[in-house]
């Protein structure tokens, strides 16, 4: 049965922490009744106070984005709870850092899907809807990553670029019938991501090295400034918006010099760990022993975005 209501609907996607939960945040405040999605129910529970402080009524959706079933059906729901969907911004997906030759074929192809997929089964069902209702507003996050290619992100690196074209075409693909996609380019943001990130090699080196990237303040930024942008432009119906300056200086400068920017980024590469004497497969950076008191005042501004934007037990 549909729930009638006098706010529009929003459908977030990967709304239980981080950035996902920011942007659920933002679009509470600007007037809109939430649908957040993500794969464990309990951390979305848990972000229920903070969404309804918005004044949002909320309605939780656990649910693997990366099963067609399961993306669909969440889809469905959401439409139902709110009686229609105004907005559908997915930041769902995941990151993985290490070498390739601490990579299977497996592990590059599932990681690969890990990003994509949860991008397009919940998307092209919300977009069914939206084009038979001639309105609508679709914003999804890509990376930089998805723009100019970076060492020990191969399976990320190919999973955001997909998602950046889908994003651009399914753009082309609407803009007839009334709907607009606006693909999100964030540089490093700080959300407590590293703790997620399943890292593989030789783990603590290569976990250490992208935390402490991620904890820079002038190349990363805070994760609640993004998420404003984000929702800002999805709004607005904005073609592409990159969020950090560094993120669209690097994204120009692959576009009119490739060759420059990949030997720029083969040198780095071979300042970065290897493999280890025991890969195995990736691991999450939570599950990594306790890193030294030295790199903790490093990655002070990380740790601050754990605190901040992730759950307790992560």
């Amino acid at each position: 049965m549909t729930h009638p209501t006098s706010r529009p609907g929003a459908l977030v996607l990967g709304a239980s922490r981080g950035l996902g939960l920011l942007v659920a945040a933002e679009l509470g405040r600007a007037g809109y009744d939430l649908a957040v999605a993500a794969r464990t129910g309990d951390d979305l529970e848990a972000a229920r106070p903070e969404l309804e402080a918005t004044g949002a009524r909320v309605t939780t959706l656990p649910a693997d984005l990366a099963e067609q079933d399961e993306a669909q059906r969440c889809v469905d729901t959401a439409e139902e709870a709110l009686g229609g969907l105004e907005v559908v911004i997915a930041c769902a997906g995941v990151i993985s850092v290490g070498p390739l030759d601490a990579l299977t074929t497996a592990d590059v192809v599932g990681l690969h899907d890990a990003v994509f997929r949860p991008v397009v089964y919940p998307v092209l069902r919300a977009a069914e809807s939206m084009r038979r209702r001639g309105s609508g507003r679709i914003g999804i996050v890509s990376s930089v990553g998805g723009a100019v290619p970076v060492p020990h992100l191969l399976p990320y690196t190919a999973g955001k670029f997909a998602v950046r074209g889908f994003a651009e075409a399914l753009r082309t693909e609407l803009a007839p019938h009334g709907v607009s996609v606006t693909t999100l380019m964030p540089g490093l943001l700080r959300t407590g991501s590293p703790r997620q990130a399943l890292v593989a090699g030789d783990r603590e080196p290569e976990y250490r090295w992208f935390a402490a990237l991620d904890s820079l303040p002038v190349i990363s930024t805070s994760a609640p400034h993004a998420a404003r942008r984000i929702v800002s432009a999805t709004l607005s119906g904005r073609a592409e918006r990159f969020l950090t300056p560094a993120a669209m200086v690097g994204a120009r400068l692959h576009g009119v010099a490739p060759g420059l920017t990949t030997r720029l980024s083969g040198v780095i590469s071979r300042l970065l760990p290897g493999s280890g004497e025991d890969p195995g497969e990736p691991r999450p950076g939570w599950t990594l022993p306790e890193q030294p008191s030295w790199f903790r005042a490093l990655t002070t501004l990380t740790r601050r975005a754990e605190t901040d934007h992730q759950p307790a037990d992560r």
